[in-house]
């Protein structure tokens, strides 16, 4: 790749998490001397643009014209810029033209994408071609699956120091999260639904918790996944799904099969959210699984997913306020057990709401250890996960300056 005009790019910068993303990264590269870079704001209207950037107060920040769908436009972007940071989703939809012209520039990538069937598309199309371009393609740098992915691999290593062993079963839990949906998330999972019931072999690789993991990965270990109201021995407290369970269970499997199997061939994962003990908890339990079947039902009927599309759910570049932004928070929590039966506890922490205030966080902090932690003679060219990528720097950013905390508990 020819010298780069900038070190990064955020394409989608008029977007709802694209927004709150260039506010953050204009204020921390302001305060942090080390994280100064030359970076510009990408999108396809340049009115909207120089409204984010004026609102941003950041006068100073380039901005490059761009339509997602416009080929010769995002190479030339790309050709631009060492990293790009993309909030344009769905994905499915809007996401694959700049995958390409990353690949084919060697150009690197972050995503917030939680779309299991792209990602697995990216990978089928582009890995191979990315390892010889050295374009670094990390999906998932969002809350799905930054706090699962890392929280695993946290707690890997510190049952590695304390017991010279992995833990080769490992349950993730939603102790306490607040925050709201946006209409950018509502639609991947509205195409993503309308592709699966089209699709009866989308349906089956969906199915599958290692379909993002390498042909060649033997894993067979039957995982278990939390589809009811349960109670939960381990937590002592009931239980009931966790919509992001679906994403981040295929990227912490596949962290596993490219670190070669390094938490074991019949590594064992779940995610689930907790809703308190006793009557309460299961009543909360029951209500949430009945809302979440309501939901599904819902948006796979097509009256009344246009319905709901139309009157009420969030439509893109609708989402939760400033203020409800900032109130929001999660509190995730893990119990790992080795082969030989030890048992250690942790817990990963956010100060913001998960998919808008803390995600913009996490994906700016991945888009700049990209272009300043990571040379490509320390980590080349491939489509890989944010645990296999990430090291120690990318844990002390986001301790540092995403509010973010990983802890090991009693």
């Amino acid at each position: 790749m020819s010298a780069a005009n900038y070190d990064l790019v955020v394409f989608g910068a008029t977007s709802f998490v694209g927004q709150i993303l260039v506010k953050y990264l204009v204020e921390h590269c302001n305060n942090h001397s080390k994280d100064k870079i030359s970076w510009a704001m990408a999108g396809r209207s340049e009115e909207k643009l120089e409204q984010v950037r004026a609102k941003a107060g950041a006068d100073d920040i380039p901005l490059l014209i761009a339509d997602a769908d416009d080929e010769q436009a995002i190479q030339a972007m790309c050709r631009k810029t060492r990293v790009v940071i993309s909030t344009v989703g769905p994905y499915a939809l809007h996401g694959t033209t700049l995958v390409k012209a990353c690949v084919e520039s060697g150009t690197d990538y972050c995503d917030l994408t939680g779309e299991t069937q792209w990602i697995k598309r990216m990978v089928d199309r582009f890995e191979d071609q990315a390892k010889q371009s050295g374009a670094r393609i990390v999906h998932c740098c969002g809350f799905d699956s930054i706090p699962s992915d890392l929280g695993v691999a946290f707690l890997q290593k510190q049952a590695q120091e304390a017991f010279g062993t992995h833990c080769n079963a490992v349950k993730m839990r939603v102790k306490a999260a607040k925050g709201g949906a946006s209409g950018g998330s509502i639609a991947s999972i509205i195409n993503l639904t309308k592709e699966a019931l089209a699709n009866p072999a989308l349906r089956k690789e969906l199915a599958n918790p290692y379909s993002l993991c390498p042909e060649n990965h033997a894993f067979t270990a039957r995982q278990r996944n939390v589809k009811s109201s349960v109670f939960d021995e381990d937590f002592q407290c009931w239980s009931a799904p966790f919509v992001m369970a679906a994403i981040n269970t295929r990227i912490v499997h596949r962290s596993n099969a490219l670190s070669g199997n390094a938490y074991g061939d019949d590594f064992l994962y779940e995610e689930a959210m907790l809703t308190g003990r006793e009557f309460k908890g299961r009543m909360r339990s029951i209500t949430m699984v009945a809302s979440l079947g309501a939901f599904m039902a819902g948006i796979v009927f097509k009256p009344t997913r246009w319905l709901m599309e139309n009157y009420m759910l969030p439509k893109p570049g609708e989402g939760p306020s400033p203020q409800a932004q900032e109130k929001g928070f999660y509190d995730l929590r893990f119990i790992g057990r080795t082969p030989d039966g030890q048992e250690l506890r942790a817990k990963v922490t956010g100060d913001r709401d998960p998919g808008y205030g803390s995600t913009s966080k996490m994906l700016a902090q991945a888009g700049l250890s990209l272009a300043l932690d990571l040379s490509k003679e320390e980590k080349g060219g491939g489509i890989w996960t944010p645990a296999t990528i990430f090291d120690e720097r990318m844990f002390d950013r986001l301790t540092r300056y995403a509010g973010l905390s990983f802890e090991v508990v009693s």
